[in-house]
């Protein structure tokens, strides 16, 4: 049961989405805060737990940072169509996100598996710490100088998710897990489960 445990935390924070939209939408900011605050309580403390007691599965490496996208797109898609933050925001994130799709769709049974990364987890919480203000700040009427600083702090979490996504392709790319040759053969095959194992044991 207990190795069992990070995953159930992880499907929490799905289980979790349609209660933070739900809450945006009714005008019900404090609801969402403190959902939104549990998710992300969940997510450092399912990595904690997979860390501190070896319970790390591939189950939690795909599913935990597609639960931090899920997430996020989620609760900026409602604070945007609810005029909370400017929809450029949303538009630069969900670009970024097509992209990597586009690159899962290419790298699709090839055994590839892209685990997350630290500067990606950055970008997740700077997002966090944005949407949270945001909701604070429009809850309590609040303009001024802390509007500006939430939207410094978007702009950072942006710069973070476009860095997350030039090192996606670079280490894909120079590390070899995509074959060179192989951007120009379809056929060819790209031999990447190796090279993870022997990082690993590294």
């Amino acid at each position: 049961m207990l190795k069992q445990i990070p995953n159930i935390l992880t499907i929490i924070r799905f289980l979790l989405i349609p209660f933070i939209v739900i809450s945006i939408f009714q005008g019900d900011y404090i609801s969402g805060i403190i959902l939104f605050t549990i998710s992300g309580a969940t997510d450092v403390l399912d990595g904690f737990i997979a860390r501190k007691f070896n319970l790390i599965s591939n189950f939690g490496k795909l599913m935990d940072p597609l639960a931090d996208k899920l997430t996020q797109i989620a609760v900026l898609t409602s604070i945007t169509l609810v005029h909370i933050i400017p929809v450029w925001i949303l538009v630069i994130v969900v670009l970024k996100e097509l992209i990597m799709v586009m690159g899962a769709s290419f790298l699709y049974g090839k055994d590839v598996v892209v685990y997350s990364k630290w500067y990606g987890k950055l970008a997740t919480i700077l997002f966090y710490l944005a949407i949270v203000i945001s909701l604070i700040t429009i809850q309590l009427n609040i303009t001024g100088l802390l509007y500006y600083i939430d939207l410094v702090i978007y702009c950072i979490a942006l710069i973070a998710t476009l860095f997350s996504l030039i090192m996606y392709v670079k280490c894909l790319y120079q590390g070899g897990f995509i074959n060179k040759d192989d951007l120009n053969k379809e056929t060819q095959k790209v031999l990447v489960k190796n090279k993870w194992e022997k990082r690993e044991e590294n």
